[in-house]
């Protein structure tokens, strides 16, 4: 289906034609579930734009995904392939964090949304364990289809300034059947009314909206108290977690599902839920006793228990309803996500960015504010739900003072208040916000330490019964030894990355007739520290010597050992030494010294007087002439030992013309190097880019070079990049 040329970006994120991309979609493939993410400009972050098929809460823990997360919209994006999972086995194998908070049966697709240019988003589809194993062509064309139109309406708006990208998600609501006859729809509620067993209708957002009279009894509530409420929210004996999973799984999974629980004094009911894509059908009836086809029904799933605790004999019938909202599985499967997802993060900032993008979304709170203790004082690293002048002033509260958010990390305690008045009563000057009636101050503390604490506000009311402050206070613990391994990490990381600085030139000092630039990346995993250098070095009158090298490993012993040999190569070059005497002299000195790992390097003489490169190699990646003309070539020389294998090796040295306008570039193998690419095809991609290239601006073609070098977020390895151009 095409859009007219007129669409503009409110058209395309207003609900209609946004919307369509996703109900055509679901509609040609037959999915139950459908997501729609965007890739935001200026954020490292998807974002979910359209659900479809599931609540808000449902996708809560997905609503905002670091742009390089172990999620299969993430994978596909950056594939631009199609991801399949076919089924709960291989989702918990390959996506564990998926598999954790959706522990139920169904298969999946992710695909990108992408151009010819760029990959602007991706959408995911769930179907019903009955789905075939595998999408058919007419489903794949259908997502292919997809793709395309929603990359055409997110051109149109990139294009138009300013393109407004939505900020919450929006639910999709399947189309509706028709309205039904008014004689017919009254003779279905007498019917209900008429059957002996209750019926209920739940939304997919677990609300109910409808109950016969027979269902109100079984339950010992009224429509008035239960109508647009949560079962579980309502009814003190249904606040167990199997009701709830037994909600979702039905939501996620579109099977029927049934479980007993025991309504005090002793009398048991089943429930039964059938769901479909408007919503869940509930039948209540009362057993004898805890029923054995609790769990799922249908398509091959094996029946499990739902029985909930033995009978209370006490005759004490319980309250039927209650205000406060107790914990529900939800809260239990978002808290396992946020520890799996905490697991993975390494500094701080990617610590506060997942709590600040998490919590907010998956626990319920209006506000958030995370602090770090620092030197005496809070520090806001992360916030939500705040304004910048609300951050400014309360940034830098000494842990001295008399508020809420330091004291509670002075005692370890967490605070609840449940009203703007116990607050204000308990902390006058505490700050005022309209819109904000309930608070919960949580310490974070690691192995006995303050590290800092974390203040989240709610919009209403809230009780905070006692499941959801020990839910809190455990969600705070694992913030708190996030933060304390993320600040490790920091520090380790900055040490690492002083002591690479300092071993490399800071800075490549200007030659007459030579013009040159150089990179540097780090690995893209580990400490981003390495044994990758390069050096350019002023031996004689006219005489530049570039060198280049990589010793093995990825560590500061690496670091260290290049070190070494930088300096033994500048010594031996400044002495007037041929290129190879200098890799002999200096693999000499890494013999004596012992090293427990090997160096590869290359030395280029670079002679303006006589028009000539003098090249010498212990085993490292030969490099490459552009000439005056563009031509490229690989200068071949002959291959020596690696640096640190034998005492006594000889060099050769290579002699080869370096015409005026002509363009020499050393590279360490990294940037040639991709798991399952052979190194020659990838070395003549290098050159030929060399060849295409506009080498004017030295810089600039640095950048280009290493702008291609492929999969940056997971490259293994580091990459140095030395070019050097005789000017004419």
């Amino acid at each position: 289906m095409g859009e007219p040329a007129g669409a503009d970006a409110e058209d395309v994120f207003g609900a209609g034609r946004w919307d369509a991309v996703l109900v055509d979609v679901m509609r040609d493939t037959g999915a139950s579930v459908g997501l729609v993410y965007l890739r935001v400009p200026g954020e490292d972050m998807l974002r979910l734009a359209l659900v479809s098929g599931v609540s808000r809460e449902i996708a809560a823990p997905w609503v905002r995904i670091p742009a390089d997360a172990p999620i299969p919209v993430v994978d596909a994006m950056r594939d631009r392939a199609l991801v399949w999972l076919g089924g709960q086995e291989e989702i918990a194998r390959r996506y564990p964090r998926l598999g954790i908070v959706l522990p139920y049966d169904f298969l999946l697709a992710a695909a990108p949304i992408a151009d010819d240019t760029a990959v602007w988003g991706g959408i995911v589809l769930l179907w019903p364990v009955w789905h075939p194993p595998h999408l058919d062509d007419r489903e794949r064309a259908a997502l292919d289809r997809c793709g395309r139109r929603a990359a055409r309406l997110l051109r149109r708006a990139a294009g138009r300034e300013p393109a407004s990208y939505p900020s919450e998600p929006r639910v999709v609501h399947p189309a509706r059947p028709p309205e039904v006859d008014p004689v017919l729809a009254r003779t279905a509620l007498h019917f209900a009314e008429r059957l002996p067993v209750g019926c209920c209708a739940l939304d997919l957002d677990g609300r109910l909206t409808f109950l016969n009279t027979a269902a109100a009894e079984l339950l010992q509530a009224g429509a008035a108290a239960l109508l647009g409420r949560r079962p579980w929210e309502v009814l003190l004996w249904l606040d167990d977690p199997v009701f709830e999973d037994c909600y979702r799984a039905a939501v996620v999974t579109r099977l029927p599902m049934s479980f007993t629980v025991m309504r005090r004094p002793a009398t048991w009911l089943l429930f039964e839920l059938y769901p479909d894509a408007t919503g869940i059908s509930v039948h209540v009836t009362r057993v004898a006793g805890p029923s054995a086809t609790g769990g799922g029904e249908g398509a091959g799933r094996e029946p499990g228990t739902g029985a909930a605790a033995p009978p209370d004999t006490s005759g004490a019938p319980a309250p039927p309803s209650r205000q406060a909202e107790p914990v529900g599985a939800g809260a239990v499967y978002h808290l396992m996500h946020m520890a799996a997802t905490l697991a993975e993060a390494a500094g701080v900032h990617d610590v506060v960015e997942l709590v600040a993008d998490q919590i907010v979304p998956a626990f319920g709170p209006r506000g958030l504010v995370l602090m770090s203790a620092d030197e005496g004082r809070l520090r806001i690293i992360g916030h939500r739900g705040y304004s910048q002048e609300f951050v400014d002033r309360y940034d830098g509260t000494p842990l001295t003072a008399e508020v809420a958010d330091a004291q509670v990390l002075a005692t370890g305690v967490p605070v609840f208040f449940t009203s703007p008045e116990d607050l204000y009563r308990a902390h006058p000057h505490a700050p005022r916000y309209e819109d904000r009636s309930a608070w919960a101050f949580l310490p974070l503390i690691a192995s006995g330490r303050p590290v800092g604490s974390l203040i989240l506000s709610y919009e209403r009311p809230r009780s905070f019964p006692a499941a959801e402050r020990a839910l809190l206070t455990s969600l705070a613990g694992l913030i708190a030894q996030a933060l304390a391994r993320a600040r490790l990490y920091d520090a380790k990381h900055s040490l690492a990355r002083s002591l690479q600085t300092s071993l490399l030139p800071h800075g490549l000092v200007p030659f007459p007739g030579v013009e040159v630039a150089a990179r540097y990346l780090p690995a893209g995993h580990g400490m981003d520290v390495g044994g990758d250098f390069y050096d350019l070095i002023r031996a004689a009158p006219g005489t530049v010597i570039a060198v280049i090298g990589d010793v093995q490993g990825h560590d500061p012993n690496a670091a260290a050992l290049m070190g070494q040999v930088r300096t033994a190569v500048h010594a031996h070059a400044t002495a007037g030494a041929s290129p190879g005497d200098v890799l002999a002299r200096t693999n000499k000195l890494l013999n004596d010294l012992e090293p427990d790992r090997f160096t590869s390097c290359l030395i280029a003489e670079l002679d303006l007087v006589r028009h000539r490169l003098r090249l010498a190699t212990a085993g490292h990646p030969p490099p490459l002439l552009r000439g005056p003309d563009g031509r490229t070539r690989l200068l071949e020389t002959p291959p020596g030992l690696l640096l640190g294998i034998a005492p006594d090796v000889e060099y050769a040295t290579t002699e080869v013309p370096w015409e005026p306008g002509s363009v020499l570039a050393l590279y360490t193998d990294g940037l040639v190097e991709t798991p399952g690419v052979d190194i020659g095809t990838a070395t003549a991609e290098l050159s030929g880019r060399l060849a295409r290239s506009r080498p004017g601006d030295l810089d600039a073609l640095a950048d280009g070079l290493i702008r291609h070098v492929k999969n940056p977020d997971h490259r293994t390895d580091d990459v140095a990049l030395l070019l050097v151009r005789r000017e004419s």
